[in-house]
């Protein structure tokens, strides 16, 4: 009987036939398959790897998680090298500037993730630079939750965590034809997932699930053919795996409007400021903007540009956040003023290493074309 036959009454009812039996018989065919399709990933010890004796470093596994978290790989991979290489470990990463890790950090969204990043070095460091191996110390350090906790004490620590994210909800979803939508469903999924966590190998198996769901189990047109789990899986069995996880409709994103002002200096610098710490994109840097509430129509005033010029628009620009959408429209001024107070002037040649987010590159580019690509110093 397949596993899906013998848990349908999840966390709630009788486990102990799919705690044995099938649940094994699945992690181990998942791993032999992770065995040979494994993606090879800047962080990763692959299975050759570790069966030479070498295992995984903490500091990459932890460093790699906090990037992943609501990010994709391809995104990650460069990011991921450019930290490594300027800092190696967590006790270089615990000294470096603040500032220079947003600057590193600029680009992959979500800048909560680089406070905390540098919060939890700081905290490791202190504490001897070790991290520690179980999921209830790691969730007590700075950007630590449930998910993260789970991977590194899995990947890093070889714990039977149950790590599950959006690929592992998929997979597991479709494993079992859940039909309660996910957003109601997921401690049935991590029921699921605890079952069929190895005893050995948790790290491999965790990953192997994430593989699964990335590259065989897709959210459109899974390569079902391909898949190792295909003859344990119900989703599979009715032809419908892309039914799978039941989503409800989701509301559309309130629409928030402003303003963005890009003044540019005889010699090209171009104003900035920093953003507070905190708050959404905290501690990154952008060029003057009015509040992100109302609605900006034709010209601007002296009142809301930086200081009194000859203002014209360049453009409009869009960015999607978490929780709302926004039109900024952008305006262009040249000017020989000095600095207003907590703003500064960065140069032609240092504005692509600036910690500037994607919205503020979207705003700068629409008045200046080219203007937040790598340039060199002259």
């Amino acid at each position: 009987m397949a596993l899906h036959d013998q848990t349908r009454k999840t966390a709630s009812g009788d486990s102990s036939k799919a705690a044995s039996g099938d649940s094994r018989h699945i992690a181990s065919r998942l791993l032999g398959w992770y065995d040979a399709h494994h993606r090879d990933l800047p962080w990763r010890i692959a299975p050759r790897e570790m069966a030479r004796g070498m295992r995984p470093d903490p500091y990459r596994v932890w460093l790699s998680e906090v990037m992943l978290q609501q990010t994709t790989v391809e995104a990650v991979r460069s990011y991921f090298r450019a930290f490594v290489q300027k800092w190696p470990d967590v006790e270089a990463l615990a000294a470096a500037r603040a500032e220079d890790v947003m600057k590193a950090w600029a680009g992959l969204g979500y800048y909560s993730r680089a406070r905390n990043l540098k919060a939890c070095a700081d905290l490791v460091a202190r504490q001897g630079g070790r991290f520690p191996d179980t999921q209830t110390a790691l969730r007590e350090l700075p950007g630590i939750g449930a998910y993260t906790a789970a991977a590194i004490a899995a990947i890093a620590f070889d714990q039977p965590a149950a790590v599950v994210d959006g690929n592992v909800e998929r997979v597991v979803s479709r494993l079992f034809s859940i039909a309660t939508p996910l957003s109601e469903a997921k401690g049935d999924i991590r029921a699921y997932v605890e079952r069929m966590v190895p005893a050995t190998r948790p790290g491999d198996f965790a990953q192997a699930m994430m593989d699964l769901g990335a590259t065989i189990c897709t959210p459109r047109r899974p390569r079902c053919m391909l898949c190792p789990l295909r003859e344990d899986c119900s989703a599979t069995v009715s032809s419908d795996p892309e039914r799978f996880p039941v989503r409800l409709p989701r509301g559309e994103k309130p629409l928030r409007r402003g303003a963005a002002f890009v003044a540019v200096r005889d010699d090209g610098a171009i104003l900035l400021r920093k953003r507070a710490d905190k708050g959404l994109l905290g501690g990154m840097t952008e060029v003057p903007t009015t509040g992100w509430t109302a609605r900006i129509d034709g010209a601007t005033t002296d009142a809301a540009a930086p200081f009194p010029g000859n203002w014209r628009p360049t453009g409009r620009i869009g960015h999607v956040f978490t929780h709302f959408a926004l039109e900024l429209d952008v305006f262009k001024a040249m000017t020989d003023a000095a600095a207003p107070a907590g703003h500064f002037w960065s140069l032609a040649h240092e504005i692509s290493g600036e910690a500037l987010p994607t919205v503020m590159k979207k705003v700068i580019e629409a008045a200046i074309p080219g203007a937040t690509k790598k340039q060199r110093a002259h």
